[in-house]
């Protein structure tokens, strides 16, 4: 775990400071991850939507100054970045199936420049987007930990893992605070109960447990550097957790398991043994020697 962290100072590194009315400039704004955090964050953050094109910022422009812009231009990046607390590097070309010709400019040239825009404007804080395809090489049959080397599943992925090494040198190099966070499958609760979305399983997390973990990103002081995962509180988790439940305060509120038609009447996280004291079934033997 270690590893997958760097404290800003000595002493307790899980503290909050929900002051609020804290300026955070948002790319990607108009996609499904930005759009929900925008509308439900826009009371607690003084919030700077960035979009690409003028009809994007349409539906968000209740929630925060809309401006619009190519991540692929440095000075409007740097503009963008002016007088802003923190960035939550949303904006990216998604798709598992991204060539390197859309990959280039929207997930390498555009992750540069707003880490450098960053920097160069003062922010205290990048938030980077990176995803499970990061590390979705790594076989199926193990848990993958913060700590773990990346392992990415295709070229999206392997764009993730550039933005984690820049966002790592810009922590480490250059004193901006960065936190990597490794998103799963974003989706509204309401996807978990389709029985044809069996496959999110292991990587589901939903809408308002992302945004949680958002909010926590921008809120946690004394954090140089650190990499957490974002999935809900699932039986099978195909990334860990526990860094975001530790340094954090993380409390994920969904369960796919819980939600899904095939799957809820198992009760996973009661009929599943847990191979420790936790089983009802089991008595330890050190009861017979204890008062």
């Amino acid at each position: 775990m270690a590893g997958a962290f760097t404290a800003a100072e000595t002493g307790a590194l899980a503290r909050l400071d929900d002051t609020p009315g804290r300026r955070i400039l948002v790319t990607g704004a108009a996609g499904h991850i930005g759009a929900y955090f925008a509308e439900n964050s826009h009371r607690r953050y003084d919030l700077r939507l960035m979009v690409q094109r003028p009809e994007e910022g349409l539906r968000i422009r209740a929630y925060g100054e809309v401006v619009v812009g190519d991540l692929t231009d440095l000075d409007t990046m740097k503009g963008f970045c002016r007088d802003m607390d923190t960035v939550v590097h949303l904006a990216a070309d998604p798709r598992p199936s991204a060539t390197w010709q859309s990959v280039l400019p929207n997930n390498i040239v555009g992750t540069y420049n707003t880490f450098v825009a960053a920097k160069a404007a003062g922010c205290a804080r990048v938030i980077f987007a990176s995803s499970v395809h990061a590390v979705s090489g790594h076989p199926v049959d193990r848990q993958v930990h913060t700590a773990d080397p990346v392992n990415p599943g295709d070229i999206y992925g392997v764009s993730k893992c550039f933005g984690e090494a820049l966002g790592r040198y810009m922590a480490e190099q250059e004193g901006l605070s960065v936190i990597i966070l490794r998103i799963g499958g974003f989706q509204p609760i309401e996807t978990a109960r389709h029985p044809y979305n069996l496959g999110l399983m292991d990587v589901f997390v939903s809408d308002r447990d992302l945004t949680q973990l958002i909010t926590r990103c921008i809120d946690v002081r004394g954090l140089r550097f650190a990499t957490f995962h974002g999935l809900s509180n699932n039986r099978f988790n195909r990334m860990d957790i526990t860094d975001a439940r530790e340094l954090l305060g993380y409390v994920p509120e969904d369960d796919f398991g819980a939600e899904h038609p095939l799957l809820k009447d198992v009760n996973f996280h009661t009929r599943v043994l847990t191979h420790d004291m936790t089983d009802t079934t089991q008595i330890s033997g050190l009861r017979e020697d204890l008062p």
